[in-house]
């Protein structure tokens, strides 16, 4: 094994633990197939008895390692025990191509698993998902775990069976949505998952840092304004070079004095950016990047009249995916066909959010040391290298740098001919489509037999890869990071030098280079890699330097430049724009930490109503605060004082309509501020009480719980939406205030924290109106209630046959939430002493809360 001057503590944890693995494994090789299923009874129940899982880990890890050889048979190697400790210890595991990760994730799965914690593997297509969970999950059922597979036109039964198993696969964006739909649930058994506890993310880097600024959007509701993105699209078409900027280097593009000019004479404004004018600077800004940014062919194609997203890290078709926030709209009438509703965003969350929401993460990937540190610093995750099971015998070859495009792509060419001629498989990298169909031109030009690989042949793609180990194959692929398949050389392929990988441009990324490279060389196979590169890829052009350098460098023609100097260059090129892509996924994480933590209390309080059976003290906390708000509504404040004759007036029609109460001015005349809030909350309170009680008396206790929980979350979801839409707007026009050289965040973050300020109050308020609107509490008769008898029958436990069915429906409901606070104090692991004891609070309150509501309606009699 490969010596390390350094190893990072969960290295020399993994190396300690895989001695102990080793030295179980004469014993546990003994036992019989029962013998072995056994274990994992064994191993729950020592669990229960209070031992940790990092004490039984080396005992597990041997008995999955010897499962894993019976069932699949293949032993898993020391290498892939390290890493499965080192995924156990919620790290990320750098292994090469073809060193068996999947199986690797065995052992960490299934002592996760037998802790009863939800366990999800996450992979990043739906094919991946099913083949690792029926090829995996022999294993895990041999073990006595079940599995489920979560797929995304899956029925919420289904999707709740797959969760409920021991160990569930899924696709990374479906437990985001999953997650999103759970949270807009009217029901706890709507809900499909049960927890996020541990997750392993297979190509992690894919997930947590390629997509990690990818918004996960559920979408309804159509906004059309379809005529603004034309008349942004048709005022761009008329802009001149010297109208807007383009910041190669941050890929943005700004309108200049000159641009700003022009749009004030087309729109005949006085100032462009004035905060009326915010909606159409958005357009235009959207317009500008879809004609002056974004490419065809690149970050997207158009099929069937349709603009169809390209993945820019793995060259495929993204499926069903489309740019938010207007762009797919502007780059619809950019390429002239039909533009869509931009929808209403109803629920989001991030990639780096929803999995920062996991009590423990950790993945396994080939490539992830060049971003360590933002593992570090967004995920508090550290990668580990693996070594490999036997040494790389690969030669990466260094770079080859030409002057320009054409002299590259004829070296190139060159290269793949002679390489052709002695009939070594070769594939070739290209970072675009455009790319790939120039260099398909010139192969055809020599007459090089070859395949393509790209977005526009997303169907082919297993088949293409395939064949690409063969002798004599030349495949020309655009982006093969992520693929998720392995090109195998064949015996005589390796015989001639093993499969050359070319790239004919570096990624904006050094990892997605190094996942170019390991396609070649997997399993101590014999390789080949080299760059062709040339003063006009992007990598350059994001920098100005090209012009500088084509200059110095024009002696070289045709040839390549030497020297060690001119791929240093590159190299630095490549590291800033890492840091540069660091920095603006940091500021992406920025901003939307601040609509997290406003989500997490939405959806705490949201799960605290769907939870809850008795929303008395929730309905009670809303009351006081929405009569704090309607007292202080500026509305009705006129000269410093409040105007009654309104004020009661809107009093009486929002809230009183169904009791039988009535405010007049002269009844308020004598409250100051402060007692009239105390008033308001006082006597709302004892009407609803009364309006509760028809409820009950008409319909029953269920239908007192469901209306009361189905009126609150409708007006917690509607408000919910609304306010992430204010977000998104007032993130947009945040950006203005760089010009006032104000920092966006700091605005961002105080006026998002007014705003939900204001949120919160507008639900109080709302829930307030609609629950004492709700027409199911009119009466059915004028028969006053009595509920004097309540303290008795609750203090005697007064068998309920014996009582009135009035009474009775109220001890039902008393029994009711007992039963559902026990069960719920079982599930949180009690003795039966402790459930006693919280049982006698959850009573004592119960009867304080009724004794309110008969002390209300007494006081109602005595009025009358």
């Amino acid at each position: 094994m490969k010596i390390f001057e350094f190893k990072s503590t969960e290295m020399r944890i993994a190396e300690a633990t895989l001695k102990r693995i080793n030295a179980l494994e004469p014993e546990i090789s003994k036992l019989s197939n029962e013998e072995l299923q056994q274990k994992t009874i064994e191993f729950k129940s020592r669990l229960k008895a209070g031992e940790t899982p990092e004490q039984i880990r080396p005992e597990t890890f041997a008995v999955c390692r010897e499962a894993t050889k019976r069932i699949l048979g293949k032993r898993p190697f020391d290498v892939q025990m390290i890493g499965g400790i080192i995924l156990d210890l919620g790290s990320v595991a750098e292994m090469k191509t073809g060193e068996g990760k999947t199986i690797t994730s065995i052992a960490p799965i299934y002592l996760n698993a037998i802790t009863g914690q939800s366990v999800i593997v996450s992979t990043v297509n739906e094919y991946l998902a099913e083949r690792d969970a029926q090829e995996m999950g022999q294993v895990f059922n041999f073990l006595g775990l079940s599995v489920g597979i979560n797929k995304s036109q899956m029925s919420s039964e289904l999707k709740r069976e797959a969760y409920a198993c021991d160990i569930v696969y899924s696709v990374h964006s479906e437990l985001g949505f999953d997650y999103l739909r759970d949270n807009m649930a009217m029901s706890k058994e709507e809900k499909v998952q049960r927890g996020l506890d541990f997750i392993l993310l297979d190509e992690v880097d894919s997930i947590l840092i390629d997509e990690a600024k990818t918004p996960l959007i559920i979408s309804g509701g159509d906004n059309d304004e379809s005529n603004l993105y034309t008349i942004a699209d048709l005022f761009v078409r008329t802009l001149s070079q010297d109208d807007y900027f383009i910041d190669e280097e941050t890929k943005s593009v700004y309108l200049t004095d000159k641009g700003i000019e022009k749009a004030n004479k087309y729109f005949n404004f006085k100032n462009l950016y004035d905060i009326e004018n915010s909606e159409l600077v958005h357009r235009i800004q959207n317009a500008l990047r879809a004609h002056k940014v974004m490419k065809l062919d690149v970050e997207y194609i158009v099929r069937n009249d349709k603009i169809e997203l390209v993945d820019s890290f793995t060259g495929r078709i993204m499926e069903g995916r489309a740019y938010s926030e207007g762009l797919q709209q502007a780059i619809q009438a950019k390429e002239r066909v039909e533009i869509e509703s931009e929808t209403k965003t109803l629920a989001t969350i991030t990639y780096q959010n929803f999995f920062r929401l996991f009590k423990k993460i950790s993945g396994m990937t080939g490539t992830a040391k060049t971003e360590e540190k933002e593992f570090i610093d967004i995920y508090n995750m550290r990668v580990n290298v693996v070594p490999t099971n036997k040494p790389i015998a690969r030669f990466d070859d260094k770079d080859e740098i030409y002057v320009d495009m054409h002299s590259k792509w004829k070296a190139v060419t060159a290269e793949v001919k002679r390489v052709y001629k002695k009939k070594q498989p070769i594939l070739i990298g290209t970072a675009q489509v455009e790319d790939s169909e120039i260099l398909h031109e010139y192969l055809l030009s020599e007459g090089i037999p070859h395949t393509v690989l790209n977005a526009k042949q997303d169907a082919s793609e297993a088949e293409i890869i395939s064949k690409a180990g063969q002798v004599g194959a030349v495949t020309i692929a655009t982006n093969m990071a992520g693929r998720g398949t392995d090109i195998k050389p064949s015996k005589e392929a390796l015989e001639l030098g093993g499969l050359y990988v070319l790239g004919t441009e570096k990624a904006e990324s050094r990892r997605i280079d190094n996942q170019l490279k390991g396609r070649s060389g997997r399993q101590g196979d014999v390789g080949y890699t080299k760059f062709f590169l040339s003063l006009d890829d992007q990598l350059i052009l994001r920098f100005s330097v090209q012009d500088h350098w084509k200059e110095i460098f024009k002696e070289y023609g045709e040839d390549p430049i030497p020297g060690e100097a001119i791929r240093k260059a590159f190299l630095r090129a490549q590291k800033k724009i890492e840091g540069f892509n660091f920095d603006n996924r940091k500021s992406v994480l920025n901003f939307d930490d601040v609509i997290r933590q406003q989500r997490d209390l939405i959806y705490e309080q949201r799960d605290l109503i769907l939870n809850r059976d008795d929303l008395g003290t929730i309905i009670r906390k809303m009351i006081s605060v929405a009569a704090e708000k309607t007292v202080n509504n500026p509305f009705f404040i006129k000269n410093n004082s409040l105007d009654l004759i309104e004020f009661v007036k809107h009093l009486n029609n929002n809230f009183m309509i169904l009791t039988n109460k009535e405010f007049s001015v002269e009844e308020l005349v004598e409250y100051d501020r402060e007692e009239l809030i105390q008033y308001l909350i006082e006597t709302w309170n004892k009407c609803y009480d009364q309006l509760r009680q028809n409820i009950i008396d008409k319909y029953g206790i269920s239908s007192l719980i469901n209306s009361e929980r189905n009126i609150i979350l409708s007006v917690f979801d509607a408000a919910w939406q609304d306010h992430i839409n204010i977000m998104d707007r007032l993130r947009r026009s945040t950006n203005l205030v760089q010009y006032s050289q104000k920092n966006p965040y700091q605005v961002y973050t105080q006026l998002g924290s007014k705003k939900f300020k204001e949120l919160t109050g507008r639900i109080a308020l709302e829930c307030t109106i609609n629950l004492m609107n709700n027409y199911d509490a009119i009466p059915s008769t004028n028969t006053d209630v009595d509920l004097s008898w309540l303290t008795n029958a609750f203090e005697e436990k007064t068998d309920m046959a014996q009582t009135t069915s009035k009474n009775q429906q109220a001890l039902e409901f008393i029994n009711y939430l007992l039963k559902s606070e026990r069960d719920h104090l079982i599930k949180e692991g009690l003795n039966e002493q402790e459930v006693d004891d919280k049982l006698k609070e959850v009573e004592r309150s119960i009867l304080k809360e009724f004794q309110f509501q008969l002390a209300s309606l007494q006081t109602n009699e005595e009025k009358k």
